[in-house]
């Protein structure tokens, strides 16, 4: 099984001034036939052109969709050498470049700042009573009668 590589270039933008390249069509052609002859003698085989978004920086703060006209070229990719490892492919995004971080654990809270069980007694109940399963609940706070 065959393996490319492949290289992508920008079209000529403009035209070669030529003695028999009379039009702006004429002249672009002519442009595009050095451009492809040019790879071509790298070893380089025509794919195709593609019309492919890039989103740029406009101004300072903007941003804007500029659209390039791209030739593409490949080639039968070199066989690696013997003993040699091939190429991995790499990502397109990279991986960051630290570890994530283990959560941090919580600190332990002073004794004087943690809740204590006496903290939800009601007043003149001890914590003793509160931890008996049969003390009786204290009962539910009304407000004065008006008269």
């Amino acid at each position: 099984m065959s393996h490319f590589e492949y290289s992508v270039v920008p079209a000529p933008s403009r035209g070669e001034k030529a003695k028999d390249a009379r039009t702006p069509g004429d002249r672009y052609a002519l442009a595009l036939t050095s451009e492809l002859n040019r790879m071509a003698r790298d070893g380089w085989e025509y794919v195709r052109a593609d019309v492919l978004p890039s989103e740029e920086r406009s101004g300072l703060t903007g941003r804007s969709t500029v659209y390039h006209n791209l030739l593409v070229f490949r080639r039968v990719a070199a066989a690696p050498a013997a003993g040699a490892m091939a190429r991995q492919p790499q990502p397109e995004y990279p991986a960051a470049a630290s570890p994530a971080r283990a959560p941090e654990p919580m600190p332990d809270l002073p004794r004087a700042a943690a809740p204590q069980p006496s903290d939800h007694l009601p007043p003149n109940t001890s914590a003793e009573a509160a931890s008996d399963g049969n003390a009786t609940p204290p009962a539910p706070r009304s407000a004065p009668l008006q008269d």
